[in-house]
């Protein structure tokens, strides 16, 4: 199962290297047209993109580095690079929606009316299609390889889409005169960075703290206890190394059972974990019912 994680995380470098190139060639676009075309939204798009170009660089480093084979310090292994790499994303966005979002608010105010160029626009929905086109791939890509650094990075690359249309609208509007709609779309545009690596943070950092799904736990622990010689499930406690599920269970058996035959259970419990939740590795505790009742 290593083994094959390992070739998992390997397929999702691929979209993290179409990410960075994709953003690559936008960015530099985007800002050479938002400076020669007067365009605010876009300028700000522009800038967005080319931080993106750094968060998934972060994602693609976060992959390789997930795929170093467990050593003295990491026996679990480096899985949670992966989850780092989502949260440094986070961070990544939120620093430069603010920014984008401030920079916004004082061009509003200011005095300067020159109409952005209809190449803006253009520029923009081209963008928008390249970065749909990412998205789609990405996120295929991430749930096929069970990632959840690159799924971050797809949606990342879904709200760059999102703003490029805005900005798009935005600009083509501005050539009617309606100037001030180029400068609230570039606000609006930071508002949608900060809420998307709010989304992305909050995921990753629960993952970080174990925090994990308490109605996974109880789907786990109801499939469990639906195993023939399993009297009940004492305790289960479960934790997320990037996407990888490491489960500890502790489950009451007959005193009467021989070795063999709880070991015969828990290979059940582990293979049925596996098989139906693609749980990366399962710790069984078995315990005699007996010991439990109450006198």
């Amino acid at each position: 199962m290593t083994q094959n994680r390992m070739e998992q995380l390997k397929t999702a470098e691929k979209g993290a290297l179409v990410s960075i190139g994709a953003y690559l060639v936008i960015a530099v676009c985007k800002l050479a047209v938002g400076y020669i075309a007067n365009s605010s939204a876009l300028l700000a798009d522009g800038l967005n993109n080319t931080t993106d170009i750094v968060a998934s660089s972060a994602v693609y480093i976060g992959l390789r580095l997930a795929r170093q084979p467990a050593d003295d310090d990491h026996r679990y292994g480096h899985w949670k690079a992966e989850s780092l790499a989502s949260l440094l994303t986070s961070m990544i966005m939120l620093l430069v929606g603010g920014q984008v979002f401030i920079s916004a608010i004082k061009n509003l105010f200011k005095s300067h009316t020159v109409s952005p160029g209809p190449l803006a626009a253009y520029t923009g929905l081209a963008s928008a299609i390249i970065m749909f086109a990412v998205y789609w791939y990405n996120h295929k890509l991430a749930k096929q390889v069970n990632s959840h650094a690159l799924e971050a990075a797809a949606k990342d690359n879904f709200s760059d889409a999102l703003t490029s249309i805005g900005t798009a609208i935005a600009v083509f509007a501005a050539s009617f005169d309606l100037i001030w709609l180029d400068k609230i779309t570039a606000i609006i545009i930071g508002l949608i960075i900060i809420k998307t690596g709010l989304d992305i943070f909050k995921e990753s950092s629960f993952s970080l703290s174990d925090g994990f799904s308490t109605e996974a736990l109880t789907k786990y622990k109801e499939e469990v206890a639906k195993i023939e010689g399993v009297v009940s499930v004492k305790s289960l406690r479960a934790r997320s190394y990037g996407a990888n599920i490491f489960l500890d269970i502790t489950v009451l058996m007959s005193p009467s059972m021989t070795v063999q035959e709880s070991h015969n259970i828990t290979e059940q419990i582990e293979q049925m974990l596996s098989k139906k939740f693609h749980v990366f590795d399962v710790d069984v505790h078995v315990e005699p019912a007996q010991a439990n009742i109450p006198k």
